[in-house]
C-alpha cells in the first residue's frame, strides 16, 4: 500500500513539474515584434512622393472642375488616382471655387494637406477628353506618376485644337438650327446665325478686358434683341418669318453655357455647398440675360417696334424627320463650339437626335406637358451617355451637354422675358418659372439616365507599394 501511494505521488509531482516547465517556457519565450504596434495608421510613401501624388491629383481635379464636371465625379477620380500613387488614406473637399486634399498618415506623422483655387471656367472638351485618357492610362499602369504629371502639363498648356473662329461658327450654327427647330423660316435661321456670330465675337473681345460674365450676359441678350428689332424695322424679315425666333435662338445659345446639369448632380449626390454656389451663378447669369432682353424690348417699344412672341414649337409629323436631323446638327454644333474632338461629334449628334426625337414623339402623341416630356427625353440622353461612358473613353459631358442643348427652353424663357416687359410681373414670373422647371427636368433626367446604366460596384484600384522604383526616396 505504501508503494502504491509513493507511485501516485511521483506521478503527480512529475505532472506538476511538466506544467511548470511549460508555463515557464511560455513566459520566457520571445513574443511578437513590437514594431507593428508602433505603426499607427496607414503606410504611406515618403514626403516627396506624397507631395508629387497630391499635386497631380489636385491639377487633374482643377481641370475637371473648371470644365463643368460634377463634384462627385471629380472626387472619385482624384481618390482613384491617389490610390494608384500609393496614398490609401486621403480625403477630398471641393467647393465651387477651391479643391482641398489631405493625406492622413496616422498618429506618428502629421497629415499633408494642400489646396488649389479654381480661378477660371473653360469649356474645352478636347482638354477634358485628354485628361480623362491620361487618368485611364495611369490607372492601367501604362504611365507612372511623374510621366502623368509631365503629360498633364503638356495637355493644359496646349492651345485649343482648332481656331477660335471655328468655335464661333459652331455657336452660330447652333443658333441657326435652333431657329429651324422652333419653326422658323430659312431667312430666320440665317439671321440667327449672323447675329449669334456677332454676339460671340463681341463677347470674346470684351472678355479680354476682364469684363465679368454677368455683364457679358447682359450685352448678349441686349445685342440679340436690338439686332432683331433693327432688322425688323428695316423690313428684312418677310411675312411669316417669326423674327422673335432669332432672339429665342440667341437665348438658347447663351443658356447653353450654364452648368445646370452639374448643379443638379451635385445637389442629388449631397454636395450642397457646391450646388448652392453653382445655383447662384446660374441665377446671376440668367438675371443678366433677362436684363439685356428686357432693356432691348423696352427700347424697341420706345421707337415703335414691337417684337411679338412667336407661337409654340411645331412638332407635326411632317416635320419630324427634319427636326430630328436639326436636333443632331444642333448637338454636334454645340460640341464643335466646345472644342470637342472631331471623332466625338457623331456621338453628340446621335444624342441630340435621340433627345429631340423622343421629345417630338411624346409631344405629338402624349399629353404629358413640357416638363415631363423634356424630362423623359433627358433620361434617354442620360442612358445613352452612360452607355457611351462604359464602352468608350468619351467624357459624358460631351454627350450630355450637347444632347440637351436643343431641348433648352430658349423660347419659353423669351416668352417669360417678354411678359415681364409688357404684360406684367405675375404672368412673366409664371412663364420664367416654367422655363426654370424645364431646365431642372433636363438636368434631373440626365442624372437619372446615367444612374440607371452606371456600374453598381466600383472596381478597386491597386495601390503602388513603397518599394516600387518610382516611390523610392530621392
Amino acid at each position: 500500500m505504501v508503494g502504491s501511494h509513493d507511485g501516485a505521488a511521483d506521478r503527480l509531482t512529475r505532472r506538476l513539474r511538466g506544467a511548470l516547465r511549460r508555463d515557464a517556457r511560455r513566459l520566457l519565450s520571445a513574443g511578437p515584434p513590437t514594431l507593428p504596434m508602433l505603426e499607427v495608421g496607414p503606410q504611406v510613401p515618403d514626403d516627396a512622393r506624397v507631395q508629387e501624388v497630391l499635386d497631380l491629383c489636385m491639377r487633374v481635379g482643377e481641370v475637371l472642375l473648371s470644365s463643368g464636371e460634377s463634384v462627385d465625379e471629380v472626387t472619385e477620380t482624384m481618390l482613384r488616382l491617389a490610390r494608384v500613387g500609393g496614398l490609401s488614406a486621403v480625403e477630398v473637399d471641393i467647393t465651387f471655387t477651391s479643391v482641398t486634399m489631405s493625406c492622413h498618415r496616422g498618429k506618428v506623422a502629421p497629415p499633408v494637406t494642400t489646396m488649389r483655387l479654381v480661378r477660371y471656367r473653360s469649356l474645352d472638351l478636347t482638354r477634358l477628353a485628354a485628361v480623362r485618357g491620361l487618368v485611364s492610362e495611369t490607372e492601367a499602369g501604362n504611365a507612372d506618376i511623374r510621366k502623368a504629371a509631365s503629360e498633364l502639363s503638356a495637355v493644359t498648356a496646349a492651345p485649343h485644337p482648332y481656331p477660335r473662329w471655328v468655335a464661333t461658327a459652331g455657336w452660330a450654327l447652333l443658333a441657326g438650327t435652333i431657329a429651324i427647330l422652333l419653326g422658323g423660316a430659312p431667312v430666320t435661321a440665317a439671321l440667327a446665325f449672323v447675329v449669334t456670330a456677332l454676339i460671340d465675337r463681341t463677347g470674346r473681345l470684351l472678355s479680354r478686358f476682364g469684363l465679368p460674365t454677368f455683364f457679358l450676359q447682359v450685352i448678349g441678350g441686349l445685342f440679340a434683341t436690338l439686332s432683331t428689332v433693327g432688322l425688323l424695322a428695316a423690313g428684312v424679315f418677310p411675312d411669316g418669318a417669326r423674327p422673335s425666333l432669332v432672339v429665342a435662338a440667341g437665348i438658347t445659345v447663351l443658356l447653353s453655357g450654364l452648368s445646370v446639369v452639374s448643379t443638379v448632380q451635385d445637389a442629388i449626390t449631397g454636395y450642397y455647398v457646391t450646388a448652392a454656389g453653382r445655383g447662384v451663378e446660374i441665377a446671376l447669369l440668367s438675371a443678366g440675360l433677362l436684363t439685356g432682353v428686357v432693356i432691348g424690348l423696352k427700347l424697341g417699344f420706345a421707337v415703335g417696334v414691337a417684337l411679338e412672341v412667336s407661337g409654340d414649337v411645331s412638332v407635326s409629323a411632317g416635320r419630324l424627320g427634319l427636326s430630328v436631323a436639326m436636333g443632331a446638327v444642333a448637338a454636334a454644333a454645340y460640341a464643335l463650339a466646345g472644342y470637342a474632338p472631331l471623332r466625338t461629334l457623331p456621338l453628340a449628334g446621335v444624342a441630340g437626335a435621340a433627345g429631340w426625337g423622343v421629345y417630338s414623339l411624346l409631344s405629338q402623341f402624349a399629353q404629358l406637358g413640357p416638363i415631363a416630356t423634356t424630362g423623359i427625353a433627358a433620361v434617354v440622353i442620360g442612358v445613352f451617355s452612360g452607355i457611351v461612358r462604359r464602352t468608350t473613353r468619351v467624357p459624358t459631358l460631351v454627350v450630355t451637354l450637347a444632347g440637351i442643348t436643343p431641348l433648352l427652353p430658349g423660347l419659353t424663357a423669351y416668352r417669360g422675358f417678354y411678359q415681364l416687359a409688357v404684360q406684367g410681373v405675375a404672368e412673366g414670373l409664371v412663364t420664367v418659372t416654367l422655363a426654370l422647371a424645364i431646365g431642372l427636368a433636363l438636368a434631373a433626367g440626365v442624372a437619372l439616365g446615367e444612374f440607371v446604366v452606371r456600374p453598381r460596384t466600383r472596381e478597386s484600384v491597386p495601390a503602388v507599394t513603397n518599394d516600387a522604383p518610382d516611390a523610392e526616396p530621392q
